[in-house]
């Protein structure tokens, strides 16, 4: 199990970020993802994977003027 933004999540192995966001259907293209608190890069988010029991942060970025 892990948690994004605090909610439970089922975990398997071999999870990785893209995983995540398709699991809770996140398609904003503008996201910042810490994986227990640490920063993923976007271009490493179909290799960097996830640990049982971590805590994810997913943060929309809003832009605006």
């Amino acid at each position: 199990m892990i948690l994004v933004n605090e909610e439970p999540l089922n975990w398997h192995e071999g999870m990785t970020v893209r995983d995540v966001l398709r699991a809770r259907n996140y398609r904003f293209p503008m996201l910042v993802i810490h994986v227990n608190d640490t920063l993923v890069q976007k271009k490493d988010y179909d290799t960097a994977t996830i640990p049982d029991g971590a805590v994810v942060k997913v943060i929309h970025l809003i832009s605006g003027g």
